[in-house]
C-alpha cells in the first residue's frame, strides 16, 4: 500500500516530525517551549499498544505526531503496532500479569474488562470535551463506567457501504438503496451480473462485526434488552437471520473464513463489487501508483447502511478506546500524551493523512476540512450520529465486552447465513453462549 508522501507529512508537520519511522522513538531534553498540562515525571518513558494501519497515511502521521511529542515533551516513546485481531489479547495478558504496555489503544468496551485496573482519566476528558465541542453520546457510554472516565477515544474506525458506481448501473440501480428489500435486489441483482458482493463472516473485529450487528438491528433483534436480559431468541432476530441467508446467496464464496484485510483485496482486484467498509480501499485506490487503480478509484463511492424496520440507523462502528493500566510507573506523561495527541494541531493532521479513515469522538473535529475536500469522505463524517454501541439496548461493561470478544453475534449469523444451522438454532446457541456472560 503506498505510503503517504513525505512532501505532504513536510507541509504539515514540518521536516523535524519525520524522523518516526521505528517503533522506538528516542527521548532529548524537553522543549523549553512545551507546556504540560501534567507534569511529567522525570526519567518518564512510555510504550503504546495500537492497531496496525489498513491506512498508510494513519501510520505515518501518528508516528510523525508521536516523535513530535517526544521532540517538545522529552519522553522517549515506544509504539507497539499490532494486526487487529492481536490488540485485545495483548491487552488482557498485560491485564493479568500487571506489565506491559503503559497505554492501549484497543476495541470497543474492552475497557469494560478492566475497570479497576486502569486509571482514572475523567480530567483529561473534561479537559479536552471543554475544549473542543463536547464528546459525542456513544463516546460517553463507551468510556464510562460508575461516573468516570476509563478511556479516552482515538475514535471511531467507521464503515460504509463501499461500491463500484459502473457496476451497480450496469444491474439496473442509479444508487444504493436505503431500504432492505431494493438492498437486497440489488445484491441479487450484481451476482447475476457476475460481479457479486462479499461481507466477512469470519471472526473480523471490524467488518464482520459491523455488518452482522447492523443485520439484527436493522430488524429490531438485540443481544439484551434494557435491563441485560439476554433477548436474542426473538421474531426479530430470526427474520433478520432469513435476510442474511438471502443476503449469503449472493455473496462470492470464502466469506465464512474473511478477517478485516479480506474484502480490501478482493474489492481491489475486482471480484467484487460492493461490501462495507472503512475509506480505506478507496485511499488504497486513489493513493496508488498502478494506473489501474487509480482509474478504479474514479469509480469507487459511499453510502450508509439501509435502514430497516426499526425506522432508523442502527449501525455498528468500530470504535477505539485509549486506555491507561494503573501498573504504569509514569501516569502523568501518559495522560500527557494522550492530550497531545488529541489536540487539533496533531488531531487534523493526522485525520487528514488518513483522509478520514477515523471518525472523531469530539465534535469540533466534525468541521475538519477533511470531510469535505472530497465529496466520497462525507459519508464517513457522520459515523457517530448513525453509530450503536455493542451493548445495545443494555448497559456497557464486563458482559458486552466478553460477549464481542467472543463473537456471539458473527457467529449466529455465520452459521445462519451458510446453513450450518437453522435461524432457530443459530439464535438458540447464540442465547445459551450470552447468557453465560450475563447471568
Amino acid at each position: 500500500m503506498p505510503k503517504y508522501s513525505r512532501r505532504d507529512a513536510l507541509r504539515t508537520l514540518g521536516a523535524s516530525a519525520l524522523a518516526a519511522t521505528s517503533a522506538t522513538l528516542l527521548g532529548r531534553p524537553a522543549s523549553a517551549a512545551y507546556e504540560a498540562r501534567y507534569p511529567i515525571e522525570p526519567g518518564a518513558e512510555l510504550r503504546v499498544l495500537r492497531w496496525k494501519r489498513f491506512v498508510q497515511g494513519d501510520e505515518d502521521l501518528w508516528m510523525a505526531n508521536t516523535h513530535k511529542f517526544t521532540q517538545l515533551s522529552g519522553v522517549p516513546v515506544r509504539v507497539d503496532s499490532e494486526n487487529f485481531e492481536d490488540i485485545r489479547p495483548k491487552a488482557a495478558v498485560a491485564a493479568n500479569v500487571g506489565s506491559g504496555p503503559d497505554i492501549v489503544y484497543g476495541w470497543f468496551d474492552d475497557p469494560h474488562l478492566y475497570a479497576d485496573k486502569v486509571m482514572d482519566l475523567t480530567d483529561l476528558a473534561d479537559y479536552l470535551g471543554n475544549k473542543y465541542g463536547g464528546w459525542y453520546d456513544l463516546v460517553k457510554r463507551y468510556s464510562t463506567r460508575d461516573g468516570r472516565w476509563i478511556a479516552i477515544a482515538m475514535g471511531i474506525l467507521g464503515g460504509c457501504v463501499t461500491y463500484r458506481r459502473s457496476m451497480i448501473e450496469a444491474a439496473g440501480f442509479d444508487r444504493v438503496p436505503t431500504d432492505l428489500p431494493n438492498y437486497l435486489k440489488l445484491l441479487q441483482a450484481l451476482k447475476a451480473k457476475g460481479t457479486p458482493c462479499g461481507f466477512a463472516l469470519g471472526n473480523a473485529v471490524g467488518d464482520a462485526n459491523a455488518w452482522c450487528h447492523w443485520l439484527v438491528w436493522s430488524h429490531g433483534g438485540k443481544m439484551v434488552d434494557e435491563q441485560n436480559k439476554v433477548v436474542i431468541n426473538s421474531k426479530e432476530t430470526i427474520a433478520a437471520l432469513e435476510y442474511g441467508k438471502a443476503m449469503y446467496q449472493t455473496f462470492i464464496e470464502g466469506t465464512l473464513s474473511w478477517l478485516d484485510p479480506s474484502n480490501n483485496k478482493a474489492f481491489l482486484a475486482g471480484d467484487i463489487a460492493l461490501t462495507l467498509n472503512g475509506i480505506s480501499i478507496y485511499y488504497a485506490a486513489k493513493k496508488s501508483e498502478d494506473p489501474r487503480l487509480r482509474e478504479m478509484a474514479k469509480d469507487i463511492y459511499h453510502a450508509p447502511m439501509p435502514v430497516g424496520p426499526v425506522g432508523r440507523s442502527s449501525e455498528l462502528n468500530l470504535f477505539s478506546p485509549g486506555f491507561v493500566f494503573k501498573f504504569t510507573k509514569y501516569p502523568n506523561a501518559a495522560k500527557e500524551y494522550i492530550r497531545f495527541m488529541m489536540e487539533k494541531e496533531q488531531y487534523e493532521a493526522w485525520q487528514a493523512a488518513s483522509i478520514g479513515y477515523v471518525a472523531q469522538p469530539l465534535k469540533a473535529y466534525r468541521s475538519n476540512p477533511i470531510w469535505t475536500a472530497d465529496p466520497k469522505h462525507t459519508p464517513f463524517r457522520d459515523i457517530p450520529e448513525r453509530t450503536l454501541d455493542d451493548g445495545y439496548a443494555g448497559r456497557l461493561g464486563p458482559a458486552s465486552a466478553a460477549v464481542m470478544a467472543d463473537y456471539i453475534m458473527v457467529n449466529m449469523v455465520a452459521e445462519a447465513a451458510s446453513g450450518a444451522a437453522s435461524p432457530q438454532a443459530a439464535a438458540q446457541r447464540a442465547e445459551r453462549r450470552a447468557r453465560r456472560s450475563y447471568s
